[in-house]
């Protein structure tokens, strides 16, 4: 399958009929599943078997869709989650507990800051925010004996900030600690952060994945490259034994390539039950098999509009790596050849003010939470999805009090541009 072009793997990954069997991945509307005896049901439950005895742990029609996921991302083993949030509450808490500390870039979703920040510490795990552009000097300092990995993202929602994953992973692995990214902007379409060196990609497929306004959910895909038993002292939940699984070492029993997903489905789902619904999974596939169209789309809209942003006279500034000039142009050209996302953020001339005037008078763009989907929407993120956040923590994210989020949608882009026109006349 991964000979397979990324076009196909959207179509055709994670799922093959058999003879006389349903073409569409069904969907295995149940909690339960029925053996035929004790020791064939109590060999799932030693992990000695593979299969399927509660939903709540795994299903069918989840698993599908996530081999679709990793066969696109070029990883070994994937699992869903209810949500992204939940995405990436897993992929840290699966190998971090109580004393342990991790670095995450500055310019992260502010949810994803909230949880670092504020609930995992109460968690008792600690953290170190670094300016995704710092120095190699800077991030080596952010290093602590307890750090147990990095975390950042392909493409920062809002900041729009490119990740040099590069650099951030060589960092990682010289202190024996895996990189964790979020990839859900730019998609495995876009970028694949395998080939630059991350060991985890996560996702809100919320996002594009989806592309429908349809379905909350979330992607966790293993590399399968991180040596877990090489750094065994540092990763004692991968490494030593399980009590509550009859004793299994993850590491040993399921090698790189399965070790970190089995362990957080047999653990972490198994005790917090962040599952989607088989239905939820359902129509995440459907988002995914056209998702290489959309992605293509999506780009091309956002650089059209992003271009006559920067040229009209009411706009103080617009940033988005596609526009030659950008700090990020020569970066997101390493990474991401064929195209970033489809979202564009700048600051109308007048501050909050002038940018609440213009959000008013839009009439096609919807003023929404969401982004990254088919219908074009806009956001303040400093009153909405950052607001959280001081003044301070908000600069420190590149989320300046006067930036606009725009998810540019599937619609014929000069219908948007007509509309962006119209209400910037009115300020």
């Amino acid at each position: 399958m991964n000979q397979l072009h990324q076009e196909t793997k959207c179509i055709q990954a994670g799922y093959t009929p058999k003879n006389g069997e349903s073409r569409m991945i069904p969907i295995v509307q149940s909690t339960t599943f029925k053996y035929d005896t004790s020791e064939e049901m109590g060999k799932l439950f030693d992990l000695e078997a593979e299969g399927y005895f509660y939903t709540r742990l795994q299903n069918p029609t989840s698993d599908y869709v996530a081999e679709k996921i990793c066969a696109l991302e070029g990883g070994t083993k994937a699992m869903l989650t209810s949500s992204g949030q939940a995405a990436s509450f897993f992929s840290v808490f699966n190998i971090c507990s109580a004393g342990d500390h991790l670095i995450s870039s500055a310019a992260i979703y502010g949810g994803t800051y909230n949880l670092f920040a504020v609930t995992m510490k109460k968690m008792g795990i600690s953290v170190t925010f670094v300016d995704p552009d710092c120095t190699d000097e800077e991030l080596e300092a952010a290093f602590q004996p307890n750090t147990k990995l990095v975390f950042g993202e392909t493409i920062a929602n809002p900041a729009l900030v490119i990740l040099d994953i590069e650099r951030f992973a060589k960092a990682a692995h010289a202190h024996g600690v895996p990189l964790v990214i979020d990839n859900t902007f730019a998609t495995p379409i876009n970028c694949r952060p395998f080939a630059w060196g991350a060991d985890i990609v996560i996702h809100s497929t919320t996002k594009y994945m989806d592309g429908h306004d349809a379905t909350v959910g979330g992607c966790i895909v293993d590399s399968g490259r991180f040596d877990w038993l090489a750094y065994a002292d540092k990763f004692p939940g991968l490494t030593t034994p399980d009590d509550s699984y009859h004793g299994v070492t993850y590491a040993e029993r399921f090698g790189k390539e399965g070790a970190y997903i089995t362990k957080a489905t047999a653990q972490l789902m198994r005790d917090l039950g962040a599952t989607p619904a088989p239905m939820n999974a359902y129509l995440l596939n459907l988002g995914l098999e056209s998702l290489h169209l959309r992605m293509e789309r999506h780009c091309a809209n956002a650089l059209q509009i992003a271009t006559f942003l920067q040229e009209h006279e009411k706009i103080a500034w617009v940033n988005y790596a596609g526009l030659e000039g950008n700090r990020y142009y020569e970066r997101a050209k390493k990474y991401m050849p064929n195209g970033t996302c489809g979202v564009v953020t700048f600051g109308v001339k007048g501050g909050r003010a002038a940018a609440e005037t213009f959000m008013a008078h839009l009439q096609r763009i919807m003023i929404a939470t969401h982004v990254a989907d088919a219908r074009t929407c806009i956001l303040h993120p400093a009153s909405s999805t950052h607001r959280q956040m001081t003044d301070a923590e908000l600069t420190a994210a590149g989320v300046g009090a006067d930036l606009v989020r725009l998810s540019v949608g599937l619609e014929h882009v000069e219908d948007l541009i007509a509309d962006l026109q119209q209400a910037l006349a009115q300020v």
